[in-house]
């Protein structure tokens, strides 16, 4: 794994996201390069499409159909035999990978090496198979030691897993105990010894026992394997994010020397935020949910000027959370944070969701119960649990919402000596609700565009302005909100530190060349 390898000629950044002991070299061992080598923008043909798989840069090409054909005349045949990665590709890999975990590290403050090893909610055949693999490796064991000879090939592998396990939990000062590691467990005598039959048969089964027997607490020792690593990821995070920028730029510029097209889908991407800003405003109000290119920045179809590069670029971010792509290509420069900002989405559509409900909930109650903080967490608590299933099924998510939000609401009122509500204003409250499943329902469309406005106003103006004007229809999303705006504003902002070199070239394409340099002044 990145976190055992030691390669050479690493960089103190790189050493420590690897897990590697080296002395400290300085802020000079991460340098930004002098220059940014963008692809030449004239169109070339390849085989691949660099936008044909968002994961493109995240592993190596696989080998072309003529390679196939190549090493084998029958299909099938090729198809199963094993897939030659080349160095220069397994170089790549690593690189995406050190670039990841750095990457993760510094807008993750959570973030922490947990073993994915847990079966015990995956599906009964996966846990069948580990068991069964298990099971088969000590019969195995078995199996060779009970031979006449003895067979301790499979034993002194064992036994040097335990070796490197042990080791690896080792300190770089701690000189001694691996030497008694080192002494006890020596792998070369032991396999001469077996070689030339002269090993201790009794001394060795002896040593195998003890070892079988501590065998118990491997689980521990690999969780402090992992504690290692994450003391590690908490030792080095000051010093990354103060050299993140440079030394990420820095990795991507290496990338993309190696892959001129690795920009493309990032091309795209800025390509159709700048024709949203620039398309001219409508003579009606469009429902954001039935057109999927509205421009938060929108300009007059008369405006000569064209937007400015910073613009595009924030309505370029906005698209990534407040779309649906689909299968659309990701930009390379947003890959990392994918899942991210994926989650984001989801997050802002049950938010919306939950505003909706609020919203009909309180015009029904006159604002008398939501006075109650405690009265608006319990709403809040059970639209939360009955809309997890919303995007599967809307109606009959909204259907138990309505019935259990009425009840409530009904109760209520009763238990402060109000006036409950009539049957037919009971009534209208049900439909109401049951209406926010409809994409084109009035108030969830108004919510949605609030909060779409929220975090336009949250990038140009930033989080502590945008929380002094909040929107209204929002208050009782705020915290949750204010929360979501800032973890976006901090990664759009990261994002745009990182790569706006990349950007201004592209979008000088984009826009009118001669205006592009006296609009970045602007």
């Amino acid at each position: 794994t990145p976190w055992i390898a030691e390669p050479e000629g690493v960089s103190v950044v790189e050493a420590a996201i690897l897990g590697t002991a080296v002395k400290h070299q300085g802020p000079e061992e991460v340098k930004e390069p002098d220059t940014i080598n963008m692809p030449k923008t004239e169109k070339t043909t390849s085989k691949n499409d660099s936008c044909e798989s968002e994961n493109e840069i995240q592993k190596p090409k696989a080998p072309s159909k003529n390679h196939k054909d190549n090493t084998s005349s029958e299909g099938s045949s090729s198809a199963s035999q094993p897939v030659d990665v080349s160095t220069e590709d397994r170089k790549a890999v690593n690189e995406v990978s050190k670039l990841s975990i750095a990457h993760e590290t510094i807008v993750n403050q959570d973030f922490v090496v947990k073993e994915n090893n847990n079966f015990s909610e995956s599906s009964s055949l996966e846990s069948n198979f580990v068991e069964t693999m298990y099971n088969a490796f000590w019969d195995h064991l078995k199996d060779q030691l009970s031979k006449t000879p003895p067979d301790f090939s499979c034993a002194l592998e064992l036994i040097s897993n335990i070796k490197q396990i042990l080791v690896s939990l080792l300190l770089p000062r701690q000189n001694r105990l691996k030497n008694e590691i080192e002494e006890a467990l020596d792998m070369d005598l032991l396999k001469q010894e077996t070689e030339h039959g002269a090993l201790n048969v009794p001394h060795l089964s002896n040593s195998i026992l003890n070892l079988m027997a501590i065998l118990g607490i491997f689980h521990v020792l690999s969780l402090m394997k992992m504690d290692m690593v994450n003391y590690t990821i908490k030792n080095i995070r000051p010093y990354l994010q103060e050299h993140s920028v440079q030394y990420e730029r820095a990795k991507f510029q290496e990338l993309l020397d190696k892959q001129p097209n690795l920009l493309d889908c990032t091309t795209k991407w800025m390509t159709r935020a700048a024709t949203d800003i620039t398309k001219p405003l409508p003579s009606t109000s469009v429902s954001p949910s039935s057109s999927s290119g509205i421009s938060l920045f929108p300009f007059p179809a008369t405006d000569p000027e064209p937007p400015s590069l910073t613009t595009v670029l924030y309505q370029g971010y906005l698209n990534l959370v407040l779309r649906d792509h689909g299968n659309e290509e990701f930009p390379e420069t947003m890959l990392m944070d994918k899942a991210r900002l994926q989650a984001m989405r989801s997050k802002l559509h049950h938010l919306t969701i939950l505003a909706s409900v609020l919203l009909v909930a309180r015009s029904f109650c006159c604002g008398v119960l939501f006075s109650s903080p405690d009265f608006v967490e319990k709403l809040k608590s059970i639209t939360k649990d009955l809309t997890k299933e919303f995007s599967s099924k809307p109606e009959e998510s909204m259907l138990s919402v309505s019935d259990q939000i009425s009840q409530e609401i009904h109760q209520g009122l009763k238990d402060t000596g109000l006036a409950v509500l009539s049957s037919e204003n009971r009534a209208s409250l049900v439909g109401q609700l049951r209406n926010i499943a409809k994409k084109e329902n009035c108030i969830r469309t108004i919510i949605k565009q609030r909060i779409h406005l929220f975090l336009k106003c949250c990038l140009i103006h930033g989080m502590r302005e945008s929380l002094l004007d909040f929107p209204g229809g929002l208050l009782f999303i705020e915290p949750e909100l204010a929360e979501l705006g800032w973890k976006f504003v901090n990664l759009m902002h990261y994002n745009q530190h990182v790569f706006s070199p990349y950007y201004a070239e592209i979008l000088k394409n984009i826009i009118s060349p001669p205006n592009a340099e006296k609009n970045e002044e602007k």
